[in-house]
């Protein structure tokens, strides 16, 4: 018997009904041989913590453009968080573990530079649009290993699908909207938890906020701390999954209400903030003006983004390769290609 076979079968013998079995997978889009070692989803796991996508989100804005501050969360340091808060909850569920990890680690590897600001203006001057969401499946499907694509299982890729719901609803009504697997709805909860928690500490250290400004209502429901409100919300959905038969991963009325409050008082107060909202104007010109640059110039295009983004059409090659970038980067190829360069004397 292989180890992959033992693991299996423990996951038989303890997970909850509710858990996704890796050896029940959907598979694979291309049939491949499984590890001998590693069950489907931690071998998903794993492929995307060694993807070149996972280790650009280090440089890659998650609030605050460039944040020159040690403390400052990453959009990898997000990611972290929220699948940290996805296998607190899947472990007390008895839920799949590698596989709501495998989704929340690859849940935000779309993003653009910049944050939303990038994909808001993706979404405008892009044929088709652009959503982070559906670009972080491509990523795994498309754009690693050279064009070869990551060859996650259905149930990651679903996941990583249907992570997103930006200012819409936490549960959404239809369900198609919702992720097929109990794992992959605990990382959509998991994901606005993180980052509606981390987003108003960040705001804090910043200067922008103070903890007063917090409606007091939140406070007295959540807690007031960046750790009780986290605590808090976690507890109340493992409570309100203990209820339900059959299983539901969702907040309890009260606690749903503070959470899209806070939510609400962030983009009042922080997001559309013109100390923060006014760097991300000047980013989207960034943004605006190489995609049109190389819409302009193909064999520039090509010298500079390589044969890895030589698909067609050539709107979506350049899409790819600007979603891709860390803001470093696509602020240094900025200043290349529309700055004056210092001649170096010798």
């Amino acid at each position: 018997m292989s180890f992959r076979t033992m693991l299996e079968d423990r996951e038989k013998r303890f997970l909850s009904p509710y858990a996704q079995l890796s050896a029940n997978s959907r598979g694979r889009a291309t049939a491949e041989e499984e590890c001998s070692i590693r069950p489907a989803f931690q071998h998903d796991r794993d492929r995307i913590i060694h993807s070149k996508s996972f280790r650009r989100l280090k440089h890659k804005t998650q609030v605050f453009l460039a944040p020159t501050g040690d403390h400052y969360r990453t959009r990898l340091t997000h990611t972290l968080e929220v699948s940290q808060i996805a296998r607190t909850m899947a472990k007390a569920l008895c839920l799949n573990e590698d596989l709501t990890e495998a989704i929340a680690l690859g849940h935000d590897l779309g993003h653009t530079p910049f944050g939303h600001a990038g994909e808001e203006i993706l979404n405008e001057i892009c044929l088709g649009g652009f959503h982070h969401a559906a670009q972080s499946l491509r990523v795994v499907d498309i754009m690693e290993r050279e064009g070869r694509g990551l060859n996650l299982t259905f149930e990651v890729r679903d996941g990583i699908l249907k992570h997103s719901k930006g200012k819409g609803d936490v549960i959404p009504e239809d369900p198609n909207d919702m992720p097929c697997t109990y794992e992959g709805r605990l990382v959509r909860i998991a994901d606005i938890i993180a980052y509606i928690n981390h987003d108003i500490d960040d705001a804090i250290r910043a200067g922008l906020i103070s903890p007063g400004d917090i409606p007091r209502d939140c406070l007295n429901r959540l807690g007031d701390s960046h750790g009780k409100r986290i605590d808090a919300m976690v507890r109340d959905i493992l409570e309100q999954a203990q209820k339900a038969e059959p299983l539901k991963i969702e907040l309890s009325e009260r606690a749903l209400e503070a959470t899209v409050k806070l939510r609400d008082f962030l983009y009042e107060r922080v997001y559309d903030l013109p100390q923060v909202h006014d760097d991300f104007i000047k980013s989207a010109k960034i943004i605006r003006e190489l995609y049109a640059f190389f819409l302009q110039k193909k064999e520039e295009f090509r010298k500079e983004a390589g044969e890895a983004f030589a698909h067609e059409p050539l709107e979506r090659g350049i899409a790819d390769f600007i979603a891709g970038m860390t803001d470093r980067y696509a602020l240094k190829l900025y200043e290349k290609i529309f700055l004056p360069q210092p001649w170096l004397i010798i």
